[in-house]
């Protein structure tokens, strides 16, 4: 204990500190399991080829649990890396007490800022390996073991710790289950791979897929950019069974309804994006067709009465301009497109 307390230098403060948090929070965790947990020394000290692993962990306000996530994570990877996105509580004093390194936020800039900053340091660190698990305590550290070890056995690129794998299945809300199997369907269906859980939070990354994937969203909906640059950027991927937890009250800053929209906004963003000709040409394609067909029937009707009905004609003129809108709009998004990636390529 003499050493651990050397090594976090300043575990005294974060022990006032968590004692102050942890009297009031029902779903926290006592000081002496923090205390309690020792860094796996002998590993350390076996020759590794120089491999650095890291664990990257965003957070924001997760004063309650920060402290036992990054004590968790310290026996199975070289260094932890909280990215503290714009806390107001004790979330990097208690970090950086228990012996993470915190990279800091000025402000809140969202869970896809957080992950941006996560692959920077990486590759600041010219880390082999980061796994990035939740600050909020619904990630078991003990899985990072199993999560990092097909990237370095380079068995794959990127491993998701999926909770549909495990045999011991977390009792996930009704609510949730469902939104996940929408945001799974489209994140598979735009990325043309098959993942049982595509935005599970917990995964590892190898220096390959760090170097190589590019996030600009801020928001939740970077776990699923990531996915659709995996055939991309020639990237393999891997899937292990992870257990994870939904008895903690108070995990979540974000509202599950606005979350799935936004992500599944993104993903069809993406979707139109790669795939303008068939997700935007064919669509505007069949209503000219139904213009065509709206055209015929006004014509019949005005063969027959002798004039031309209002409501069917206005139907008409709007499936003509929406239908050629969007066939011209998918021929100039595909064009883009094909030369962005000649750029790319180049």
């Amino acid at each position: 204990m003499e050493e651990e307390k050397k090594r976090y230098k300043s575990l005294s403060t974060a022990k006032a500190a968590f004692k102050k948090i942890f009297s009031v929070a029902k779903d926290s965790y006592p000081i002496d399991d923090l205390c309690s947990i020792h860094t796996d020394v002998s590993k350390h000290s076996e020759p590794h080829c120089k491999q650095k692993t890291i664990a990257a962990i965003p957070a924001y306000n997760e004063e309650k649990f920060i402290g036992k996530v990054v004590a968790g994570c310290k026996p199975y990877v070289d260094e932890v890396v909280v990215v503290n996105d714009g806390s107001i509580d004790a979330t990097a004093m208690i970090a950086t007490a228990c012996g993470a390194t915190v990279i800091y936020h000025e402000e809140n800039m969202g869970y896809g800022a957080a992950i941006r900053t996560c692959f920077d340091t990486a590759k600041k660190m010219k880390a082999t390996a980061m796994v990035i698990l939740d600050a909020d305590g619904q990630h078991d550290p003990l899985d990072i073991k199993q999560v990092l070890e097909p990237i370095l056995n380079d068995e794959a690129d990127i491993c998701i710790g999926s909770r549909f794998l495990c045999s011991k299945k977390a009792e996930i809300p009704f609510y949730r289950k469902i939104g996940m199997k929408i945001l799974d369907f489209a994140t598979n269906h735009g990325s043309d791979i098959k993942i049982t859980d595509t935005q599970s939070g917990f995964r590892a990354y190898s220096a390959n897929a760090i170097n190589k994937i590019k996030i600009d969203s801020k928001s939740m909906a970077a776990g699923s950019e990531i996915l659709l640059q995996v055939k991309e950027c020639n990237l393999r991927i891997k899937e292990v069974p992870i257990i994870c937890r939904y008895d903690i009250k108070d995990t979540s800053t974000h509202n599950p309804l606005f979350h799935g929209m936004e992500v599944l906004a993104s993903v069809i963003r993406e979707i139109e994006y790669k795939h303008p000709l068939f997700y935007i040409g064919v669509p505007g394609l069949l209503l000219f067709c139904a213009g065509l067909i709206s055209a015929g029937l006004v014509l019949n009707s005005y063969n027959k009465q002798g004039y031309v009905p209002f409501g069917p004609a206005i139907l008409m003129i709007m499936l003509f301009v929406v239908g050629l809108l969007a066939i011209f709009s998918a021929l100039n998004l595909h064009a883009l497109t094909q030369l962005l990636h000649k750029m790319k390529t180049q």
